[in-house]
């Protein structure tokens, strides 16, 4: 089964649209005032306003639907995920996000992909109805944003395409009058827009901490920035607004620009010591003139996290520091991934509240230092978390493929089964976490008989208690159970011989699967299921378009036929991380007892998952 497409299919039937439109006014903000700067503060009425919190690049434009069997990653989020990551933010005393920029039409787009901007003066009204709901979220919950403009880099789009919608080179885009003109165009389209949820235009929405001239704009000459921050500030009296321009000192300019209200840097040194000294000069610089946001940090473990947030947290004229980076719930079921390819994949995008899954870049212990300082840079005591809200089951026809959209602040989840859909319920699975695996089934209940029919519920936890019961599912008629086996060791295997290695690294490439056994020319994997084998799906990556595997099956183990099987090729192409090849190797319908199924591998081909359905 295709969990993905299943799942799809299912959910629109659960929900009748991406983005529903809740009603909102403007008394329904949280926000009394919008933020200004007194000296080299910021203040928020007469209260100044400082905050560690997190970079979510994705919260308006989602790049990380890594879903096997999709050969489109983007898509536009939805408000569950919205108020998700927003809630998350709430609950770690954060109060600001910074999003990424607002995105472009890259020549190489299919054409499924959504971008905010489409070409001069034309803007894709969907894309700005999720930006609408993410302000209107922003208000409810009470966590304010950083919108920049323009990308330097064109992973999603940026100055060089701006410039090459007019046929024009990356470096025109500073000087050119014509795409100065166009870039105008967006900036007035952006401010001026009237909400369609909230009725609010964007230059009166207090939900907007400031907009930002752009990200990392590197090459960026002061001459532009004075041009556009003078034009921004025509349009909109009441936003602050900041410097994109980039780097790890910060540039003299930015603070003498009177039309820069706020001067930031950002900062990924290898060595924390020279990061906590670039950005303490930084601040210097800015003393008494002024404020000074760390816009982006990163790869840091918790020990050096803390001294540098410590410092900041004494030096007042820093108003605020932004990790890079969070990743909220996937409306289809657990988290989005994304790995940072700069270092291997070593450092990935966390997930609140942290989970064994996040081991390898100390993610629960990062968020417990987040949320401290995030709380103390306020002057405030940690409180506790609150208990979790409930989850949702999604639709689902097996009980090997349940899945449902996670709880902000949860940790774990308990998972309940009844043969009626009033109960008794009994706890079938205890703890689950729904950050283990991504793009794929929850949980498979093994436990389940052939012939008997189930109801499912769940509950999510965390330090602070339960959430009351999910919504319920079912009937699930159980025809057969599934031996899944994510490849995270030889555990589930019935043997192995051969040259392998568990992989971990670089997982942007192979669709943010995080566990992989590769397997080498020659090598071979046995699996074995306690009944008659139904079917089987093998997910696999390679630098090759062709078929790398071989796979017989066998009622004994020791005589083995070919298995009749469909491979599908789901490659794109490389793109922008270098991705590998994801080929599917399935097989619907097998005939005969077979019981044992072998994988021999003709060339160097990493496994992620292998499902066998059997009864």
């Amino acid at each position: 089964m295709k969990f993905n497409h299943v799942i799809q299919v299912l959910f629109i039937l659960f929900s009748s649209s991406v983005l529903t439109v809740h009603a909102f006014s403007q008394s329904s903000s949280v926000f009394k005032n919008f933020v200004t700067v007194q000296g080299d503060r910021l203040m928020d009425g007469d209260q100044e306003y400082r905050f560690v919190s997190f970079n979510v690049p994705n919260l308006h434009c989602i790049e990380d639907n890594m879903v096997f069997e999709e050969t489109n990653a983007w898509r536009l989020p939805n408000k569950f995920e919205i108020d998700d990551a927003l809630k998350s933010i709430d609950m770690l005393g954060g109060q600001v996000v910074r999003i990424y920029t607002l995105t472009v039409k890259r020549d190489d787009d299919a054409p499924e992909i959504e971008r905010y901007v489409l070409g001069p003066g034309e803007f894709n009204e969907e894309a700005f109805v999720a930006l609408d709901q993410i302000l209107a979220s922003a208000n409810e919950i009470g966590v304010r944003l950083i919108i920049p403009f323009v990308d330097n880099w064109s992973w999603m789009g940026g100055i060089a395409e701006y410039a090459g919608f007019r046929g024009k080179r990356a470096h025109e885009f500073w000087t050119d009058k014509q795409l100065k003109s166009d870039f105008k165009k967006t900036l007035e389209f952006v401010i001026n827009r009237t909400n369609t949820i909230s009725g609010i235009k964007y230059k009166d929405d207090r939900a907007i901490l400031a907009w930002e001239t752009g990200n990392e704009l590197k090459d960026c000459p002061d001459a532009w920035t004075v041009e556009m921050a003078k034009y921004i500030k025509k349009l909109d009296k009441n936003h602050l607004l900041i410097d994109g321009y980039h780097t790890n000192k910060l540039r003299i300019e930015s603070v003498e620009n009177p039309f820069v209200d706020i001067v930031t840097t950002h900062h990924y040194e290898q060595n924390p010591m020279d990061m906590q000294h670039n950005i303490l000069t930084s601040a210097q610089k800015a003393k008494g003139r002024k404020p000074y946001l760390v816009g982006e940090f990163g790869w840091l473990y918790p020990s050096a996290l803390i001294a540098m947030l410590d410092e900041i947290i004494k030096e007042p004229t820093i108003c605020g520091a932004l990790i890079w980076s969070l990743r909220f719930h996937n409306r289809d079921g657990g988290f989005y991934r994304h790995s940072e390819p700069a270092i291997g994949g070593l450092f990935k995008a966390y997930h609140f509240p942290g989970f064994l899954s996040g081991h390898p870049n100390a993610e629960i212990e990062t968020f417990e230092v987040m949320r401290a300082k995030a709380f103390a840079i306020r002057g405030m005591e940690v409180p506790p978390l609150p208990a979790p809200e409930p989850p949702v089951m999604l639709p689902s026809m097996s009980a090997s493929s349940l899945v449902w959209q996670g709880s902000a602040g949860a940790s774990g989840y308990d998972v309940e089964r009844s043969t009626t859909p009033e109960g008794p319920w009994t706890v079938v699975a205890h703890g689950i976490d729904d950050a283990s695996v991504a793009y794929r089934p929850l949980f498979n209940d093994v436990s389940v008989e052939v012939g008997k029919i189930y109801y499912y519920r769940v509950r999510a936890m965390n330090s602070s208690g339960f959430s009351e019961p999910s919504n319920v599912i079912g009937p699930i008629e159980v025809t057969q159970l599934q031996h899944q086996d994510e490849v995270s060791n030889f555990g589930k295997m019935y043997s192995h011989k051969g040259e392998f290695v568990y992989r971990t690294d670089n997982a942007r490439q192979t669709k943010e699967d995080m566990n992989r056994i590769e397997g080498g020319k020659g090598s071979e994997l046995v699996y074995f299921v306690p009944g008659e084998m139904m079917g089987f799906r093998i997910y696999t990556f390679s630098e090759y378009e062709e078929p790398t595997l071989e796979i017989k099956i066998s009622e004994d183990g020791i005589h083995y036929t070919d298995a009749e099987y469909d491979p599908v090729n789901y490659f794109i192409g490389a793109l922008d991380y270098g991705y590998l090849v994801p080929m599917l190797y399935s097989m619907d319908s097998v005939k005969g007892s077979k019981k044992f199924i072998k994988i021999l591998f003709n060339k160097k081909t990493q496994i992620g998952r292998v499902e066998i359905d059997y009864r």
